[in-house]
């Protein structure tokens, strides 16, 4: 099966602009394309996740990537899917936060001669003269066409900044730079980004007369139809220190029941043979289906030694068995702890397993807080400092697992 033919069975393509010429050009290596990527964080996440592996599907069957960093974009904000304006940051952070992108897109995507390349479209947006790009490029966008476009009609009502408007013209701009400077004919994204990437198109078939192409990639939902990757208390990061291999073990071997099949066809790089023979199985096999997930894709992150031993800890957890010394853990200084003990309101705040005392608070009216297997009735309750010195284990909820210890 060709590369196009597998991405369309793995339920990932959502919308094409010429079909017949994308599909040749895919399958024979031929598309030189970008995706882009606003460093908006210090790392990225689950919500970049696909578009990561689907850089590394196309790069294997011998297309070339070049991977954009918003870092002059990242100075607008993209209004897709906002309901309000995203927060100015310097350049300083901008440039940080691209850095750190790079450091992790590199266990994806293979850089460097005639391979994958990283551009920063800070290099050539910050050096625009606005009235240039007025008369140069505005004149080929309708505004009419731009209202109707569904990343701006959401935010009508709430209200929408000429500076927010703008990133459509960016990012098309962005599309025509590519294409002359580094052979761009192709250009990736969600299909939130739709109305972004056709003006790029139609961007440089009337200024250059010359074909490209745009091609958006199914979002992944869970079966609420929330995006992938969000938590109550916030996002999956693919760094580390930000997710530990094990959260992020445990964030995909938590998915609904019904989205398991659908996360491992699309997200996995297990054979789809294998994948149909999967679907056969008897449903009280659903957990071995999340086990394979969660492990395929913390490896694909973290690395297989990560991956077994979030394996290990979750088997330990849940059934009993195993060592559990790699849990995510919480050390505590001596001094932090008063001598009879530390509040588990604050206790669950140094964990990071609350992000307000009034959660923590809620949390544990509720029922939903255990301390070393004992649930936390009381919001005033204090775990001893001895306790703390060998290490108690906090339960949130039913799959939040978390150590405190004094060192």
């Amino acid at each position: 099966m060709k590369i196009y033919e597998e991405l369309q069975a793995r339920g990932l393509i959502a919308q094409v602009t010429d079909e017949p010429e994308i599909r040749d050009l895919v399958n024979n290596g031929g598309a030189r394309f970008y995706i882009g990527f606003d460093p908006t964080a210090d790392s990225l996440h689950v919500g970049h996740f696909m578009a990561l592996c689907l850089m590394k599907r196309l790069q294997l069957a011998g297309n070339k990537p070049v991977v954009l960093i918003g870092g002059g974009t990242a100075h607008i904000g993209d209004p897709s899917g906002r309901t309000d304006m995203r927060s100015m940051m310097t350049a300083e952070t901008i440039q940080h936060n691209s850095d750190c992108f790079k450091k992790q897109m590199e266990r994806f995507i293979e850089f460097g001669e005639d391979k994958a390349i990283m551009v920063n479209n800070a290099e050539w947006l910050l050096k625009l003269n606005y009235v240039e790009l007025l008369r140069d490029v505005g004149a080929c966008f309708s505004v009419n066409n731009m209202l109707r476009a569904e990343c701006y009609k959401q935010r009508m009502e709430k209200g929408l900044s000429f500076l927010e408007f703008n990133y459509m013209i960016m990012q098309s701009y962005d599309f025509y730079y590519l294409h002359e400077h580094y052979g761009c004919n192709m250009q990736f994204g969600g299909d939130d980004q739709w109305s972004n990437m056709l003006g790029g198109t139609e961007l440089i078939r009337k200024k250059t007369g010359d074909d490209a192409y745009a091609m958006t990639i199914t979002l992944l939902l869970n079966s609420e139809g929330k995006k992938m990757g969000k938590t109550a208390s916030g996002a999956v990061w693919l760094d580390p220190n930000k997710t530990s291999p094990f959260e992020f073990y445990q964030y995909w071997r938590n998915v609904d029941d019904a989205d398991v099949m659908k996360c491992i066809r699309m997200l996995t790089f297990i054979p789809l043979e294998e994948i149909e023979e999967m679907e056969k199985w008897e449903d009280n096999r659903i957990n071995e289906k999340k086990e394979i997930l969660a492990y395929e894709l913390t490896a694909l992150v973290h690395g297989e030694q990560e991956a077994a031993k979030a394996k290990e800890v979750s088997h330990s957890l849940f059934s009993g068995q195993g060592d559990d010394t790699n849990m995510p853990t919480t050390e505590l200084a001596d001094a932090d702890v008063a001598d009879d003990g530390m509040g588990i309101i604050d206790l669950m705040l140094a964990c990071s397993l609350a992000s307000s005392r009034g959660e923590a608070r809620r949390l544990i009216e509720q029922g939903g807080v255990s301390v070393d297997g004992e649930k936390v009735t009381a919001i005033g309750a204090v775990i001893a400092k001895t306790d703390l010195v060998s290490g108690v284990k906090i339960k949130k909820g039913k799959k939040v697992f978390h150590r405190a210890i004094i060192k």
